[in-house]
């Protein structure tokens, strides 16, 4: 049976947003479940079944702009011209078009206003968020930042991500509070935390209203999936969109 996750957070009633789980429908192990990526070893047949069971169980009004990911700070307008092209985020303000991101570990992070009037959804690595993903996609949506409402979904959990030096050098070269999300694990390497380090970055741009980032993609086995945990796997989707008022 397919699972989703519904955002927690205040939007208006025309966003629609999901995040899915493993659970479900047509891929064998090691993708066991509900897999979303053609890219990543799986039957394709399975992985068309798999998208063609979201589509018609949340009753999506277009096909996702499925995106090919690059841990970058491209952004893109969801329409089908950009199918398939290389970015890591997607925004809207045409109701149907739906914006996708894929994870496996790595923070997916959904964005609408208030009014109801532009959504987006990036895909936020260790690796974006240095770079600056979230602020490349707030400026796409070019709105004040009272306005914005953001919805971290499943990611690896600050118990479970071990990095690098370079990694804790990178978040604080633009970001010095940075520091605050990696705690000393063993020599040279720290536990990171991606919520915390997305947190910290929105609230740079004044963006308060933040809401999700209580799950933890390696431990919960059962429910999603991890590359960390198991390298050979499948994807998670995260989906938003906007419905017609009309």
């Amino acid at each position: 049976m397919l699972e989703f996750i519904t955002p927690n957070w205040q939007a208006p009633p025309q966003v629609k947003a999901y995040t899915t789980t493993r659970h479900g429908n047509y891929s064998q192990a090691p993708y066991n479940g509900f897999n979303l990526a053609d890219h990543v070893g799986d039957n394709p047949q399975a992985v068309a079944a798999n998208r063609a069971a979201l589509i018609e169980t949340i009753k999506l009004p277009s096909e996702p702009l499925w995106l090919k990911q690059v841990h970058g700070i491209q952004v893109v307008t969801a329409n089908p011209d950009n199918a398939n092209c290389t970015a890591d985020a997607a925004f809207t303000t045409a109701p149907g078009q739906v914006c996708v991101v894929m994870t496996a570990d790595c923070l997916p992070v959904l964005f609408c206003d208030r009014a109801g009037t532009c959504v987006a959804a990036a895909h936020a690595g260790w690796r974006g968020l240095a770079d600056g993903i979230l602020e490349a996609t707030l400026q796409h949506l070019d709105l004040p930042a009272q306005e914005i409402l953001v919805w971290l979904g499943p990611a690896i959990g600050p118990e479970a991500f071990e990095v690098g030096e370079e990694v804790r050098d990178a978040c604080i070269a633009f970001l010095p509070q940075a520091a605050k999300a990696f705690k000393p694990s063993r020599d040279g390497h720290f536990k990171a935390d991606l919520y915390l380090l997305a947190r910290q970055r929105l609230a740079h741009q004044g963006i308060t209203a933040v809401y999700g980032g209580s799950f933890c993609t390696y431990t919960e086995k059962e429910r999603f999936y991890s590359y960390r945990r198991d390298n050979v796997t499948g994807r998670m989707a995260s989906l938003i969109w906007l419905e017609s008022t009309i």
